[in-house]
């Protein structure tokens, strides 16, 4: 190892024992200043160099009087059997701020189960961001599976597609869909969907217990089209159908029904999982997704929703 290199771990080290002292133990930046033998300038620049690393995970356990009154009103309004409010950032425009953190606070949760279950998973920015929160877990127990495949149109492993991250960080068995997102026609859809080796993953998506999913939006800067998954005369074809959203490619109207033909027609993804029989959340927020989001509660494609004060707001206006 260089002399460079072996600075920056140095100084990692730091960082990582004076977050530990500041957020877990409690600690004032004085007192981590006297223990480490350092100035109060340098606790501080360690602290805040261990956050800005990710060496630090922080997660406010205080639930907030209103975001618990939105969630309760969502709850009641949409038949949803979960629902989870986080604070909104007045200044930010991020559509995975908060609802990150709270998506992997409630997969940890559920994996933390001693009586195995099947999870499925999604794909998208908002669920690659929550399972990069992950702590490392040992969950031999349980099954992940993908209900989207890993293909992006060029033959390269699709980026927000985050079975195989998930699989390494809590150690379960892994069943990823080895499929393009969107198939070049349905004839090759149908013929992909039936091999053998797709038939079980199918079927194990079928029967999750849990299921967490993204919604994409079906405006200008849609996933699906900046992503190079479907083309802009697709996507022009399928705003002009009435479409405002998207979950693992199954793209929707206002009223949440499934558009017909054009896209859908191709989508090589798994139909989801019921939502009579088992918990589908989706993990959602901002202005450009609410048409889908509401459609999506509405028509209950999903039955459980991670969202934030200002996007639950709308949604109850």
């Amino acid at each position: 190892m260089s002399a460079r290199q072996d600075s920056v771990s140095t100084r990692l080290d730091d960082a990582a024992r004076a977050g530990w002292l500041y957020y877990v133990a409690g600690n004032t930046q004085d007192q981590i200043a006297a223990k480490l033998g350092i100035s109060r300038q340098t606790a501080q620049r360690l602290v805040s160099l261990a956050v800005s690393e990710g060496l630090i995970k922080v997660r406010v356990d205080h639930p907030i009087a209103q975001c618990l009154d939105f969630a309760q009103h969502l709850r009641s309004r949409f038949a949803l059997d979960l629902v989870e409010v986080v604070p909104s950032d007045p200044d930010s425009s991020s559509t995975t701020i908060g609802i990150a953190g709270a998506a992997a606070a409630e997969i940890e949760r559920r994996l933390r189960s001693e009586r195995p279950i099947v999870m499925a998973i999604g794909t998208g920015r908002t669920l690659k961001a929550a399972i990069e929160q992950l702590p490392p877990m040992e969950c031999p127990q349980h099954k992940v599976v993908s209900l989207t495949g890993n293909i992006s149109p060029d033959g390269s492993a699709a980026f927000y597609n985050v079975i195989f991250t998930m699989a390494d960080r809590i150690k379960a068995r892994s069943f990823p869909m080895p499929l393009p997102v969107i198939a070049s026609s349905p004839e090759e859809r149908a013929m992909l969907l039936g091999q053998p080796m797709i038939q079980p993953t199918l079927a194990l998506a079928a029967r999750a217990d849990v299921t967490f999913v993204g919604i994409g939006d079906l405006g200008p800067k849609a996933p699906l089209y900046e992503d190079g998954f479907i083309s802009e005369s697709e996507l022009r074809a399928l705003q002009k159908a009435g479409a405002v959203g998207e979950i693992v490619g199954w793209v929707f109207d206002r009223e949440g029904r499934m558009i017909d033909g054009i896209t859908n027609e191709r989508v090589a993804s798994a139909p989801l999982p019921s939502r009579e029989k088992s918990l589908v959340v989706a993990l959602a927020m901002g202005e450009r997704k609410l048409p889908g989001i509401l459609a999506a509660v509405n028509r209950r494609l999903v039955n459980g929703l991670i969202t934030d004060e200002r996007t639950a707001a709308a949604l109850l206006g």
